[in-house]
């Protein structure tokens, strides 16, 4: 199994390597676009700001990889808003690859803070995606200030100030906005899926 971690100036491939390695996985950490599209499952992961990180996969020609691959490919927190249309955050326009906006979570008094740090868990709304339906009601862990809205392509749900999208799936290109490589077992379980798809 050949797996490429998509490297870009967002954080976390380290993490992603190491979680895949505990499944007994190895995977490569690259830029190189050949490299890229020869792989047979691509990773798409990352902590960092939308506006930097599309301006990096812009002048490296990643935005035009990632949106031709064929092969599945989950995009992990960033990843997944990377995905969409259009980021409110650096207020930037993104891949597309789900026609869906990203948006600001609005603090709600003292009790929902934002970032959206920690536990929380998923509801499984359509089986099929990267995450399986027997995880329905297990948590993962979350770390993000924007989300996606639930929408035609949402596989899971999770609720912190408002319903939004922990994970989404549309033809080959599957996304979390949990990091799986944090989530214990759950994450681990998660992953092999995906390697297994």
């Amino acid at each position: 199994m050949d797996v490429a971690i998509i490297k870009y100036n967002a954080g976390n491939n380290f993490s992603v390597l190491c979680a895949l390695r505990r499944i007994g996985v190895e995977a490569v950490v690259t830029d190189d676009p050949d490299r890229i599209r020869r792989a047979d499952k691509v990773i798409f992961p990352g902590v960092g700001e939308a506006r930097a990180a599309m301006e990096y996969l812009t002048a490296h020609g990643l935005d035009g990889v990632i949106r031709s691959l064929r092969q599945p490919v989950l995009g992990i927190c960033i990843g997944q808003q990377l995905m969409c249309r259009h980021s409110e955050e650096g207020d930037v326009d993104c891949l597309g690859i789900f026609d869906v906006d990203v948006k600001r979570f609005v603090p709600s008094g003292a009790v929902h803070k934002v970032p959206h740090t920690g536990w929380n868990n998923i509801s499984v709304v359509r089986d099929g995606g990267v995450v399986p339906a027997r995880l329905d009601g297990s948590y993962v862990y979350y770390v993000h200030s924007y989300y996606v809205p639930v929408n035609e392509w949402t596989d899971v749900v999770t609720d912190y100030i408002v319903p939004f999208s922990g994970a989404m799936r549309k033809d080959n290109f599957y996304s979390t906005q949990f990091h799986p490589e944090k989530s214990g077992g759950v994450g681990s379980d998660i992953l092999k899926h995906f390697i297994d798809l």
